[in-house]
């Protein structure tokens, strides 16, 4: 089961117990790991941000080496990393191995846009458990790759290891944008949907639908601001 192919299987749904018992289980995990995060200085945030990169950089890979083995290379949505989600991959990368500004961009899509998603898949994990059941490896993998983002996310803010401000909105726009544009030129080369921005998907279906031809310029705007943002209202409350 670990490793079957869709429909083999029941899925394990949405908003039942299963996903509630999920959600409980994740939370719990995620408060455990960030008690027994010792941080005494940034660097150890540093090396926390690297190991994780590379764990989810591991899982990854190994997400598309099952896609290219059930048959799915031909359809990009199931394994091209060009989700707003996908963006630990890079801005981890960026924050734990990189200096200066392209620093910067991972720092803040950690704090605010990461932490954001992260929130976001564990209320609505449509993409996993809507298609395998939870004892599955993509179910285990999206499961835990959004748990990182929470988790760096509360760590990162947490002990102020980047203060975001408003002004950081171009540094995570930035971000986004580049994203966007491949995402955008993959999906007409490859008749894709990645970052859902040429066509709507769960609740930005209304958003296409009330949108019209606008409705992909509106995606790429929105997810260049309103997770940064959101982001940000979240910082102050963890802060309290």
């Amino acid at each position: 089961m670990f490793f079957a192919k869709p429909d083999l299987y029941p899925a394990a749904g949405l908003y039942n117990l299963s996903h509630l018992l999920v959600v409980i289980i994740l939370i719990i995990l995620i408060i455990i790991s960030v008690k027994m995060t010792k941080i005494k200085q940034k660097e150890d945030i540093t090396k926390v941000i690297k190991i994780a990169t590379i764990i989810v950089w591991i899982l990854e890979i190994i997400k598309i080496i099952f896609n290219f083995l059930i048959g799915n290379i031909s359809n990009v949505n199931t394994y091209v990393p060009l989700y707003f989600c996908s963006l630990l991959l890079y801005a981890g990368i960026f924050s734990g191995f990189c200096h200066g500004k392209l620093k910067r961009v991972g720092d803040v899509f950690l704090a605010t846009g990461g932490l954001v998603a992260g929130i976001a898949f564990l209320i609505s994990p449509g993409t996993s458990l809507g298609i395998y059941p939870l004892f599955h490896f993509i179910s285990f993998q999206s499961l835990f790759y959004h748990a990182v983002m929470i988790y760096l996310g509360i760590i990162i803010n947490k002990y102020t290891y980047v203060t975001v401000t408003y002004k950081d909105l171009k540094y995570y726009a930035f971000l986004l944008f580049i994203i966007c544009m491949l995402a955008y030129f993959v999906n007409v080369i490859f008749n894709g949907n990645l970052m859902f921005i040429n066509e709507g998907f769960g609740f930005f279906k209304l958003v296409e639908k009330y949108c019209g031809n606008l409705y992909p310029l509106i995606m790429i705007v929105g997810q260049m601001t309103i997770p940064f943002y959101l982001g940000l209202i979240i910082i102050k409350l963890i802060k309290k």
